[in-house]
């Protein structure tokens, strides 16, 4: 039997891209604050790492859509934050976008980390932007280096 798995490293001529919203700054700044700084510390330059800013979490799917076209990337890092409100845009918005990532995924066979967070409250979400839950950014960059490496072994 033979194990084959991705390792947390850089592998060669390695282009990545984060797409992340405009909505809710301050957690999303931090998300992809998280995201650049583990890719750095992990060997990735800085030349290497492009971001694409969106309207909201509704645009990231399309977004990543068209990056996949394009090629140039081995894995798209998707970064947003959707607090539940009053009405059901939050479910629409949070269900969509997660969706169509897996879609880009699956159509494109290319590494979509989804590190949108999608949360009751903005002190859940702070949780998650390099507070008591760690950084899901820096999360989904570390998980976005093992496919890359995965996908190069395959």
């Amino acid at each position: 039997m033979s194990l084959i798995a991705g390792e947390l490293r850089v592998v060669p001529d390695t282009r990545v891209v984060i797409i992340a919203s405009r909505w809710n700054p301050r957690i999303v700044d931090a998300l992809v604050e998280g995201a650049e700084r583990a890719l750095r510390e992990h060997g990735l330059a800085d030349d290497a790492i492009d971001v694409v800013r969106v309207p909201g979490a509704w645009e990231i799917p399309v977004a990543a859509a068209r990056l996949a076209i394009g090629g140039r990337h081995a894995a798209l890092l998707c970064v947003g934050c959707v607090v539940r409100g009053d009405t059901r845009h939050y479910e629409h918005v949070a269900d969509n976008c997660a969706q169509g990532l897996m879609q880009v995924a699956l159509e494109f066979r290319l590494p979509v980390l989804n590190g949108v967070l999608a949360v009751e409250m903005h002190e859940d979400a702070q949780a998650r932007a390099g507070g008591a839950h760690g950084n899901k950014g820096e999360e989904i960059a570390l998980a976005a280096l093992e496919m890359i490496d995965l996908w190069r072994k395959f």
